[in-house]
Order: structure tokens, then C-alpha cells, then sequence
């Protein structure tokens, strides 16, 4: 069976960056930090009081009002960037089959925030059960792809998933091989994360995940600085529309670029902690490489996952090195993190989202925040500290893991004939 060609049709972002793709493209290559003290409650007993928030996001644009109370925040998220995505590709489903159209989406948590919520209230009652009938369908991850799915009338494949901070990147990896496998024509993919909340920061905080450097938020996310302390909470959504090369020409669709492959890996190690010599991230890394039948050379550009912890900024760094070898030393590294935080399960979608655009425009957005050259790292390598740096760009790799010893790469080359 001869498999499908693969591309990208159609982009949406809602990051603390900026509230499209344009203006959060805009902010990493002005190395702009999403990161300020939180709003979206009193964090003034927490030992983290910042994080990389949205701002200035209104879910009424995209939903009425009595319908966005039934939604979880993430839920509103992924909503907002899908309508940018579905506008971005120029898909009309009237004229489609959308039987053949699907949605494939990722989220670390879900909705953390109507589960505390209602919890909460709950344990400071008095033991009479009062919960809201829309508690579970606001909270459950795959509620967002459903979502999606009635607004649009989709009926392909449909569901979440969920692996951490790789959430993202395993829903577009599914939705390449759907697509070159002529499961589905067209597949809405990305993730979307809403954990700056209570529980979100004070659980993070409990198992000292995250930087605490509150007199200088701006700069706490740090990746592959010696004095990194941890990483900054994000949040936000990022909707990548896949779709067949043949289906795409059809339809006279612009073409962003194309997936050539995908890896996937478990370190089997620890329950948080990434394997101190990145052996899964290796092996990630490695499987996308050959999927698309690439060499190592081939690489151009790797958006790094570089949360800026003490730990796994080096396991990663590692395996780059004994992947790569020699050829380390021509690559393009750099850590989006630096200026968007970590988004977690939406992480792989915007960080796709920088590598396909970087891909498209020939330049590496930098990893900001670097004032001090950490001697366990190899700092020959270049991580592109600080100021973007424009070179020809036809192969980037996208890296994201996540608790659990999750690992996933995917490779987003330029398009051609």
C-alpha cells in the first residue's frame, strides 16, 4: 500500500504571546516573555506567584454566553484556536465530505479548573451533594475534540490523546498516519491546556516542578541557563489542520509544509523525571528521523522541549549529542518555552506551530533569558540564545515528553512537488 503525503493547511494559536498565529509568531522572533504575575487568582500564599497566562481572550467571541458556561476553559481554548485554524485552510464542510473529516486532540489534564471548582465546593458544604450536571462533560479531556466535532459537523475519527506534555505532539502523530494511511481526508489536530489555577500551581509547586523566581518573572524561564530553578506554568491552544496532499491540491489549498515523520518512546524510568542520559528521547528522535526517511544531516532546526529544569534541559542535550554526533554542532537549537512557559498538553502544538513556521520563513525563533553558560552543558552547540537567528530552514524536528517517560518527535519539512 503506498502511502499518503501529508501537509498542513491551516494554523491557529491562542498563546500568552499573542491571541493568533501572526502576533505569537511576532512575539518569539522579538523574544518577547508571556510571563507576569498571575490574575487568575490570589497566588500571593503560593511559592510560585507567576505564570505565562492569556491575555485579553474573550470566549463570547467564539461561543454565547450560555454555552461557554458549560465549557471548561481549556475547552474554550481549543474552540478559539480551531476557528482561526478552519479560517487559516479555507474550509468550507459544505463542499466537503465530512465523514472523511476528523479531530484528534491533546490536553495533559483536561479541565482542572471545573474539577477543583466543584470539588471544592462540595468539601466546604455540608455533605449534600450539589454538583453541576455539566461537571463531568466540562471536565473530561475528549469532551474538547467532541466539541470541535458538533460545531463543524465533523464525523471522522474522533478522541483525545493523552501523554503529558507530549499530548500534543501523539494527536498530530495520529493524525498523520490516519491521514497517509486514507483513513481521513482532513484531520483537526493540537492540544489545549488550562491549569493556572489553584490546584494546577499549588500541585506543581508540591513536587518543586516549578521556578520560583517571583521577583523577576520575565526571566524565570530559563532553559539551559546555569541558574534555571524550573519551569513557568502556560497556558493556551494550538489547532494544526493535516490533511492529504492530493485532497489539499484538489481544493486549491495553500500549503504550510509537510509532516514527514513521526517518533514515539517510553523511558521507563521514573514517574516525573526524564532518563538522566535521554535514552527515550533518543529513541524518539531517532524513529521521526527514519520514519521520513531522513538522514541525521538533514536536520536543520530542533525546537527543543528545554522546559528550563535543572535535569532535564541536560537528558535532552545528551541525546542530541549522541544522536547527532558531529553534526550537533551545525543544528539550530532552541527552547520556545523561554518565552511562552510550558503549556503542557498544548505544549507540541504551538511548538509544531514555530517549527512549521520557522520551516516557512527560514529563520530559528531564540531561546531568550540566558545570561549564564551552565558547565554541564556543551555550550559549542548552538541553542540560538537570545536573538533569532535567520538561516535556510528544510527540516525541523519538534520535541516534546512528558511525565511518565512519554516521548514524541515529528518532523515538518519544506513542501515541494
Amino acid at each position: 500500500m503506498e502511502l499518503k503525503r501529508v501537509v498542513v493547511t491551516g494554523l491557529g494559536a491562542l498563546t500568552p504571546l499573542g491571541n493568533t498565529v501572526p502576533a505569537y509568531w511576532e512575539g518569539l522572533l522579538n523574544g518577547v516573555s508571556g510571563a507576569a504575575p498571575i490574575t487568575r487568582f490570589d497566588a500571593s500564599k503560593f511559592k510560585t506567584q507567576f505564570a505565562c497566562e492569556v491575555k485579553g481572550f474573550d470566549p463570547h467571541d467564539f461561543m454565547d454566553r450560555k454555552e461557554a458556561r458549560k465549557v471548561d476553559p481549556f475547552v474554550q481554548y481549543a474552540l478559539a484556536s480551531t476557528d482561526e485554524a478552519v479560517k487559516d485552510a479555507n474550509l468550507n464542510f459544505e463542499k466537503l465530505d465530512r465523514n472523511r473529516i476528523g479531530v484528534i486532540w491533546g490536553s495533559g489534564i483536561g479541565g482542572l479548573k471545573t474539577f477543583y471548582e466543584e470539588v471544592a465546593a462540595f468539601a466546604n458544604g455540608d455533605g449534600t451533594p450539589r454538583f453541576n450536571p455539566f461537571f463531568i462533560p466540562k471536565m473530561i479531556v475528549d469532551i474538547a475534540p467532541g466539541h470541535i466535532s458538533m460545531k463543524y459537523g465533523l464525523h471522522g475519527p474522533n478522541f483525545s490523546a493523552v501523554s503529558a506534555c507530549a499530548s500534543a505532539t501523539n494527536a498530530i502523530i495520529d493524525a498523520f498516519n490516519y491521514i497517509r494511511l486514507g483513513i481521513a481526508d482532513i484531520i483537526i489536530a493540537g492540544g489545549s491546556e488550562a491549569i493556572i489555577n489553584e490546584a494546577g500551581i499549588g500541585g506543581f509547586n508540591a513536587m518543586h516542578a516549578l521556578s520560583t523566581r517571583n521577583d523577576d518573572p520575565k526571566t524565570a524561564s530559563r532553559p539551559f541557563d546555569k541558574d534555571r530553578d524550573g519551569f513557568v506554568a502556560g497556558e493556551g491552544s494550538g489547532t494544526i489542520i493535516v490533511e492529504s496532499l492530493e485532497h489539499a491540491l484538489a481544493r486549491g489549498a495553500k500549503i504550510y509544509a509537510e509532516i514527514g515523520g513521526g517518533g514515539m518512546s517510553a523511558d521507563a524510568y521514573h514517574i516525573t523525571a526524564s532518563h538522566p542520559e535521554g535514552l527515550g528521547a533518543k529513541l524518539a528522535m531517532s524513529k521521526a528521523i527514519a520514519d521520513a526517511k531522513l538522514q541525521f544531516g538533514d536536520i536543520d532546526y530542533i525546537n527543543v522541549h528545554g522546559t528550563s529544569t535543572p535535569v532535564g534541559d541536560i537528558s535532552e542535550t545528551k541525546a542530541i549529542k549522541e544522536l547527532f554526533g558531529d553534526h550537533a554542532y551545525d543544528l539550530n537549537i532552541s527552547s520556545t518555552k523561554s518565552m511562552t512557559g510550558h503549556l503542557l498538553g498544548a505544549a507540541g502544538a504551538v511548538e509544531a506551530i514555530a517549527s512549521i513556521l520557522s520551516v516557512q520563513n527560514d529563520i530559528v525563533p531564540p531561546t531568550i533569558n540566558h545570561f549564564t553558560d551552565d558547565p554541564e552543558l556543551d555550550n559549542n552547540l548552538n541553542f540560538t540564545f537570545n536573538t533569532p537567528q535567520k538561516r535556510t530552514v528544510d527540516v525541523a524536528l519538534s520535541n516534546t515528553f512528558g511525565f511518565g517517560g512519554h516521548n514524541a518527535s515529528i518532523i515538518v519539512k519544506k513542501y515541494s512537488n
